[in-house]
């Protein structure tokens, strides 16, 4: 089967790649030439894990194209899927200008049944506008040739999408022709021999589950945030409560961490072309307004962190070190990414700004320019810096020796806004640590402090009982320092 993909943006390269390495025939169409012939040499738009090698295998395998001639690719097409992109417009709805611009050139050249799904992600009601435009041209050229529509939305996160891809959890897919859903079972039974999980809708369900996804986990990261910064305020531990409330089974694990907010190009996109769309249809998308909401305000939650430290009147000069630009680990995607906010506020609070991340330099640069400097890995990053912001939560990040950064670094403020680090560890280590609604629990503080200090007796520092399990993970704390220290 001939299969043709328009967009070789994220979820177009992915899919075709992914649907090449099962053997069918995939052509890629895309308008910009010069990116396709960097394709062609094995050169990526975006990072992706194992994207570069994936295309490579079955471009050589000559199982996977790239064209810029839709009228060429079209001829003994039978599926072609439709992965433009859909910017946010600047009232916050989704722009279909692309999406619509395909449909229209489909409309024009189209000589045999066809199947036209649309895979970007679209607003409810696309697909009817995709098949009028198609319509329209058909009826423009005086000629009556049969072809379908569907809706197949992509849930691929950013860093593992060829794993999402080729082992789905669900494959979602509106349809309203047996012959539609003929084709597709048939293009997504390879992936899914162990466990047949695609879930047939009509086209407007399909439509709208892929919002309302993205939508759900975005608002379950807002609420955590929100319930986080109440942490900070009564003194409880958002660890402890994410732990309680995720031991539910009507609640589970996922999506429970407090942060800096998300970022990406997804869930702000969807959230507020969700909300658009409420209101197109005089239905007020009140949770998600609020979920928006709270989540621009996180963003800048670091910042007044920082500044409740340093002091608002004493910001101008101080050099502030970043670990982690793009919105997630794993990706150089930026795109609304909360260190572009945190970055903006330093700078115009008069902080010298030094950042550095494993992927989203390059990318960084691009945004950022010189308004920054750039370093050459972590400890160079923190080189006499007044403090320590984690951003992002990479691999590289998880275990810095501490005694290291303890050493270059000027001020021992570290304000950690993903909660990967152990509140007593840094604090054995010297560091005024701050996370996103976590504390040090005053016991354990005491008991480190006792460890390193057993002169002073418990009855100075007013020692409560501390459990055997407390105990152990302190001196396990301190075996590892020691550790690290050889």
């Amino acid at each position: 089967m001939n299969i043709t993909i328009v967009g070789t943006g994220y979820v177009g390269l992915v899919s075709g790649a992914c649907f090449a390495d099962i053997g069918l025939n995939v052509t890629c169409g895309d308008v910009d030439a010069e990116k396709l012939a960097r394709l062609e040499e094995g050169i990526m738009p975006s990072y992706e894990p194992g994207l570069d090698v994936l295309v490579d295998r079955n471009v050589k395998a000559n199982r996977l194209h790239f064209s810029t001639d839709l009228t060429s690719v079209l001829n003994g097409t039978t599926v072609l899927f439709i992965a433009v992109g859909t910017p946010m417009s600047v009232d916050g709805s989704a722009d279909l200008h692309y999406v619509l611009e395909v449909a229209k050139s489909i409309g024009e050249h189209l000589d045999h049944y066809c199947l036209i799904v649309t895979k970007s992600t679209v607003p409810v009601g696309t697909s009817n506008l995709v098949r009028e435009a198609i319509q329209r041209e058909l009826d423009n050229r005086g000629v009556d040739v049969p072809f379908d529509i569907a809706s197949n939305p992509e849930f691929l996160k950013e860093g593992a999408a060829i794993k999402d891809f080729m082992t789905p959890d669900r494959v979602v897919v509106g349809v309203d022709s047996e012959k539609a859903k003929e084709l597709l079972s048939k293009i997504y039974r390879p992936f899914l021999l162990n466990n047949f999980r695609v879930i047939f809708m009509d086209i407007i369900s399909a439509e709208l589950t892929k919002y309302a996804a993205n939508a759900m986990l975005a608002t379950r990261i807002s609420f955590m945030n929100d319930i986080a910064n109440l942490c900070d305020k009564v003194g409880a531990d958002i660890n402890n409560i994410r732990k309680g409330i995720g031991s539910d089974a009507r609640i589970g694990q996922k999506f429970l961490y407090a942060g800096c907010g998300y970022g990406g190009s997804c869930f702000p996109k969807d959230v507020k072309a969700l909300i658009k769309t409420g209101k197109q249809y005089d239905s007020e998308m009140t949770v998600l307004e609020s979920v928006e909401s709270v989540n621009e305000a996180q963003k800048m939650v670091m910042f007044h962190k920082l500044q409740s430290r340093l002091g608002a009147d004493a910001m101008q000069g101080k050099r502030v070190a970043i670990w982690g630009l793009s919105f997630k680990p794993n990706t150089d995607d930026m795109r609304e990414a909360p260190s572009l906010v945190v970055i903006d506020a330093l700078l115009k609070s008069g902080c010298r700004v030094r950042v550095y991340d494993p992927i989203a330099m390059s990318e960084a640069k691009k945004i950022l320019g010189d308004s920054v400097e750039y370093g050459k890995d972590i400890y160079d990053t923190v080189n006499n810096a007044d403090a320590l912001l984690l951003l992002t939560e990479w691999q590289e990040f998880r275990l810095p020796n501490w005694e290291i950064v303890g050493k270059v670094i000027h001020q021992k403020i570290v304000i950690d806004g993903r909660n990967i680090y152990e509140p007593s560890e840094l604090k054995l280590f010297g560091f005024d640590y701050e996370g996103i609604g976590v504390r040090l629990c005053l016991t354990c503080s005491r008991a480190l402090y006792k460890l390193r200090h057993p002169s002073v007796s418990s009855a100075s520092l007013m020692l409560k009982p501390i459990s055997i399990l407390q105990v152990l993970r302190v001196s396990s704390l301190l075996s590892s320092r020691d550790s690290n220290s050889t």
